[in-house]
């Protein structure tokens, strides 16, 4: 029972929130100890699966990029399919099938420009196709997936990300295989780019400040942290959002504030940061990395449970 109200607790103390920046996520522990935000650093994220190019078939290659160099760049880019729809790719299995593989072709060829200016020496003008991106990687339906996901949109996460750089008569023709995987296994995999945690600043005003001092305060933390009230026609500062601030510590350089402030950290409030690589949103990344912990936790009270007892 004790258990059970201490886990109720936790759950309580837990807080998700996406704050301003694009794929970023953060996710509030207050009330607990270091060793529990290290089981959410980035290796629970590499057991979270995603989608990436594993086979590339080269039929025709002419650009200056070696195969295996291509292939390699090819393997590192994010695609954009969720990987809950998706099966694990049975081991030793050579051709995929509709529920395990994702088929994308690149084929380009670089050609002149007829109309461009004699005097010119841009690329941009000179050239048709001389630069490879990732928009031009199309995917290409395995047996029935195009009834099986009528309204997927597969595709790379970015679509300007550089492949190669072609001249007239150089072409790349390949096709690629995505497999689901995890981080664990090969980086390529991994859906988050950082993950990390901090303490929560704490700011304290020892002593009101006012007019050009309160001003000056203001400029000294993040946008966000002060704002300034107008009280009885003066202008008085105050802490607005602490969680805001960098601790860049600028505050201490102004030999009028560094008394008026001090600054500290909640010991037992962690924020915990997840920027995601855009494969999935960063809230069900953290969602997804949950259940993982869930059934890591499950598997070990059961492992319990199995022991004979004397």
């Amino acid at each position: 029972m004790a258990a059970k109200r201490g886990t109720d607790e936790m759950r309580d103390r837990v807080v998700l929130g996406e704050f301003g920046v694009r794929n970023v996520h953060t996710t509030d522990f207050p009330g607990n100890y270091p060793g529990y935000e290290d089981a959410w650093d980035r290796r629970r994220f590499e057991e979270v699966p995603t989608m990436a190019v594993e086979k590339v078939f080269v039929y025709n290659n002419t650009s200056i990029v070696q195969d295996e160099i291509l292939a390699h760049r090819l393997g590192l880019i994010p695609i954009r399919a969720d990987p809950r729809l998706f099966e694990y790719r049975n081991q030793g299995d050579e051709e995929g099938t509709e529920i395990d593989t994702l088929q994308f072709q690149l084929k380009i060829k670089c050609s002149r420009n007829p109309q461009a200016a004699k005097e010119s020496s841009d690329p941009n003008e000179l050239y048709f196709n001389h630069k490879v991106y990732s928009k031009h990687m199309i995917w290409v339906p395995l047996g029935n997936q195009t009834d099986l996901f009528p309204d997927a949109d597969f595709r790379p996460v970015h679509d300007d990300i550089l492949i190669a750089l072609l001249r007239p008569g150089q072409e790349i023709d390949v096709l690629m295989h995505c497999v689901k995987g995890i981080g664990k296994d090969h980086a390529k995999f991994s859906p988050v780019a950082t993950a990390s945690y901090r303490l929560l600043p704490d700011i304290t005003l020892l002593q009101p400040i006012e007019d050009e001092a309160a001003e000056m305060l203001q400029k000294c933390f993040s946008p966000g942290v002060i704002e300034i009230q107008n009280i009885k026609g003066k202008k008085v500062a105050r802490v607005a959002n602490a969680r805001l601030d960098t601790f860049s510590r600028e505050v201490f350089r102004h030999e009028g504030l560094k008394n008026l402030v001090r600054l500290a950290r909640v010991r037992n409030h962690y924020i915990f940061s997840v920027e995601s690589t855009g494969i999935l949103p960063p809230d069900v990344l953290v969602s997804e990395a949950i259940k993982i912990l869930m059934g890591k936790c499950q598997r070990f009270l059961n492992e319990l449970d199995s022991v004979p007892m004397e």
